[in-house]
């Protein structure tokens, strides 16, 4: 009996000892919490930064080379620049969120460039030549690879990887894990690292409002032996030695990452112009360190050092305010928003997104082992284990590794459908037996059932910078009578082409069509055909490129009339 008792008494005190453990274990697990209600209003402040920032900066982007812009140059901020639904600086990532959307962060990397391939925005540099490469066959992560993508080092991620940090709180290897997923459609090396530096910065920017630190943890999300993680270190180490004088730590950025070849091995021009990440991304971190936690004076800066003024703004005013929360942005940021502003050619108004945000992050925070709980008060409450962010692989697109040598299946290519420009449909309705072929898929060419003032409107684009979209029929031409060709040529807001007239391969006409040619955005062109009387003539309306600046063409009412 009492060797019973006796054992009863040693398991129960091993028992004790085990739960005890247990409770200590428990006690000091690393996690970080965040409450629900500030995560929505910290993440909802994360995108209305970035619409702020490019919506300030815009006016400027690229108008300064390797110039400070003067402080009587930069725009004043005006409540309605909150709403920029057609900026490719966020229009792209809201791609990858529908992605996540519909599959879910394990979404296959093909999945991803198949959706990406589909979108119908207009894109450049990395963006363009990613798209370009998935559309013809190219799989990532070959579509970003240097062999086949000239701008595999430009900024194009970095401007776009916002997503990442605002969905991924305190998950930096989630950040670096969705740059490996999107990053690679467009991008490579230090291209694909500005990325992850950036979503990174966001990641700790819902815990963190010491800029040096958020900083810091981006830098983490990027291998050491970079060129951009040297670039961001040059930059702390000169705004250490230099706290009060922003313009002379962006002089020895200048000295450096601008005129320095070494740094420019893989920039896609040698001039002044440089769209390269690393530059790029020094301008963010300037606005964050010398912004003082200001609004203002972080975006201004940001954009005032030059070059890509308005994406690194967006990226600089987004990491900053996301650190504040929605709740206590100032006015001037929030009052002119429209709640049912459309990002170009996505499903996205502004409280959709903040919705589809609230459903990925608590995907992310299950997916990184960590658990959703509720407070006293019943409020849930985020528990996220802390993260070593463990970066990825080194390589530089001057000495880039091998290719995967990926191409997508027939069945895959079946499912990408956006370069197909099929717009036989609509050109019947517009301009009955005329054919058109060469035509682009930017500006989502096809039938518009209205536009500045004209019903059943024709938009077509140039395949690309040298080759011009063609409108053809085969007509004869009347006798007894004067003919003419009539019609009426339209152009995109801000933008101009040139409206080339052929018959049977002679020119006929050549005019621009633009603000200063045309009258609340439309011209009447005729064109005599008299001529050619009694003739078989085959007609062709050429939509040709000009400065490759929203070179849509715009038709209505295209005919020949005889009287």
């Amino acid at each position: 009996m009492r060797r019973v008792i006796t054992l009863v008494l040693l398991v129960g005190m091993v028992l004790l000892a085990c739960s005890s453990c247990s409770s200590v274990a428990f006690s000091k697990e690393k996690v970080r919490r965040l409450p629900a209600g500030e995560y929505a209003d910290k993440m909802k402040a994360g995108w209305i930064g970035q619409m702020a920032g490019v919506g300030w900066g815009g006016p400027t982007e690229f108008r300064w080379k390797g110039k400070i812009i003067p402080e009587d140059r930069m725009p004043k901020w005006k409540p309605k620049m909150i709403n920029q639904f057609n900026q490719d600086d966020i229009y792209v990532e809201m791609t990858f969120m529908r992605t996540l959307e519909l599959y879910g962060l394990d979404v296959s990397i093909r999945q991803a460039g198949i959706d990406f391939a589909n979108s119908g925005y207009r894109l450049w540099h990395a963006n363009r030549a990613g798209r370009d490469n998935l559309r013809n066959g190219i799989a990532p992560p070959d579509s970003g690879h240097p062999k086949f993508n000239n701008h595999a080092d430009d900024i194009d991620y970095q401007i776009e990887a916002d997503y990442a940090g605002l969905i991924a709180p305190g998950m930096p290897n989630l950040v670096i894990e969705l740059g490996e997923k999107f990053g690679r459609l467009m991008n490579y090396g230090d291209g694909l690292y500005g990325g992850q530096f950036v979503g990174g910065m966001y990641a700790e920017a819902f815990f963190e409002t010491d800029m040096v630190k958020v900083v810091k943890a981006g830098l983490a999300c990027v291998p050491a032996k970079s060129q951009f993680a040297e670039c961001i270190r040059d930059v702390m180490k000169w705004y250490k030695a230099n706290p009060n004088d922003w313009q002379k730590t962006w002089q020895l950025i200048e000295d450096k990452y601008q005129d320095n070849p070494a740094y420019r091995r893989f920039s896609c021009k040698k001039d002044d112009f440089n769209i390269d990440a690393k530059i790029n991304a020094a301008y963010i971190v300037m606005g964050l360190l010398y912004g003082e936690g200001d609004i203002d004076k972080t975006i201004i800066i940001s954009t005032r050092c030059g070059q890509d003024s308005d994406c690194n703004p967006a990226n600089s005013g987004g990491i900053l305010c996301t650190t504040i929360g929605f709740s206590k942005l100032p006015d001037k940021f929030k009052s002119a928003l429209n709640p049912e502003g459309k990002f170009s050619h996505t499903p996205y108004t502004v409280p959709r997104l903040i919705e589809v945000s609230e459903e990925i992050v608590r995907q992310a925070v299950k997916r990184a082992g960590g658990r959703i709980e509720k407070d006293s008060s019943g409020e849930e409450v985020f528990v996220i284990p802390v993260q070593k962010a463990r970066p990825s692989r080194l390589e530089q697109c001057w000495e880039p590794g091998p290719i995967a040598n990926s191409k997508f299946t027939d069945a895959e290519m079946a499912k990408i459908t956006a370069g197909a420009n099929d717009i036989s449909a609509a050109i019947k309705k517009v301009a009955p037996g005329w054919k058109v072929s060469k035509c682009g898929p930017d500006m989502n060419p096809g039938l518009r059932d209205e536009y500045k003032g004209r019903k059943n409107v024709l938009v077509t684009h140039p395949l690309n910078r040298n080759t011009g979209c063609v409108l053809s029929k085969t007509v004869k031409i009347p006798t007894g009578g004067k003919s003419r060709l009539s019609l009426w040529a339209g152009h995109h807001p801000g933008g101009d082409w040139d409206l080339i007239v052929k018959a049977n391969g002679e020119q006929l006409l050549k005019t621009t069509i633009g603000e200063k040619t045309t009258t609340n955005g439309w011209t009447l062109v005729e064109v005599d055909l008299s001529r050619f009387a009694g003739k078989e003539v085959k007609l062709q309306l050429v939509n040709q490129p000009t400065g490759w600046q929203r070179e849509a063409g715009y038709w209505h009412k295209i005919k020949i009339i005889t009287k």
